[in-house]
C-alpha cells in the first residue's frame, strides 16, 4: 500500500473488510473510495501532524478514524511511505455476508446501510477506538479483492468537501447500489 493514494484508491475497489463483532463475522467489499494527502487542501493532513492525524503519517495498513459533525466516525485506509500523510477514504461497501449484523447496527436495511463513510463505519462498529489499528490483525482485517470482470471504475471529484473541490480523487465501482452518491 506504499504506492501513490490516488493508485490505492481504485486498488481498494473490490477489496475486502472482514470485521469480527464478538462472535459475528461480517464481511463488506469495499466500492467507494476517496484519496486525501498531505499536498491536498481538503486533506486532514495538510496543515502537517497533530494528535488527531498521527496516524496518517504512520506507515500504510494502518486504520485512520476520525469524528466529524460532533455525531460520526469515519475510516481511512493509510498508504504512502512513514512520515507522509496520506489516507484513502472508505465511501462505500456492498456487504456480502453478516448482513443481519450490518442493518442491526445501522437500523437501516438496503443499501442504506452502508452507502456512506459514516454509515459503514456505524455498520461495521468502527469507532476511535479502531484509530491507529494495524489492518492485518483482528477484529479488522483489510483482505485482497478485485473488481468482477463486468465492472468498470468511474472517477470524479470528491464529495462533501468544501477545499480542493475540482480535484479528481473519487473512485467508484459504476452502477454499484452501495456507492453514496451518483
Amino acid at each position: 500500500m506504499a504506492d501513490p493514494v490516488e493508485a490505492v484508491a481504485e486498488k481498494l475497489l473490490g477489496c475486502l473488510l472482514e470485521r469480527r463483532i464478538g462472535e459475528e463475522r461480517v464481511l463488506v467489499r469495499i466500492v467507494e473510495t476517496e484519496a486525501y494527502d498531505q499536498w491536498d487542501e481538503a486533506s486532514h493532513t495538510f496543515r502537517g501532524v497533530t494528535p488527531r492525524n498521527e496516524v496518517m503519517f504512520g506507515p500504510a495498513g494502518f486504520l485512520y478514524v476520525y469524528f466529524t459533525y460532533g455525531m460520526h466516525y469515519c475510516c481511512n485506509v493509510v498508504t504512502g511511505t512513514a512520515g507522509t500523510g496520506s489516507a484513502v477514504l472508505l465511501r462505500g461497501a456492498e456487504p456480502i455476508e453478516g448482513i443481519e449484523a450490518i442493518e442491526r447496527n445501522r437500523g437501516v436495511r438496503g443499501a442504506g446501510a452502508t452507502n456512506g463513510p459514516a454509515k459503514l463505519c456505524q455498520a461495521l462498529a468502527i469507532d476511535r477506538e479502531l484509530n491507529g489499528h494495524d489492518l492485518h490483525e483482528s477484529p479488522l482485517k483489510l483482505r485482497s479483492g478485485g473488481l468482477r470482470p463486468e465492472e468498470s471504475v468511474i472517477r470524479s471529484t470528491r464529495i462533501g468537501i468544501t477545499k480542493a473541490t475540482d480535484l479528481v480523487r473519487r473512485f467508484h465501482v459504476e452502477g454499484n447500489p452501495f456507492v453514496s452518491r451518483k
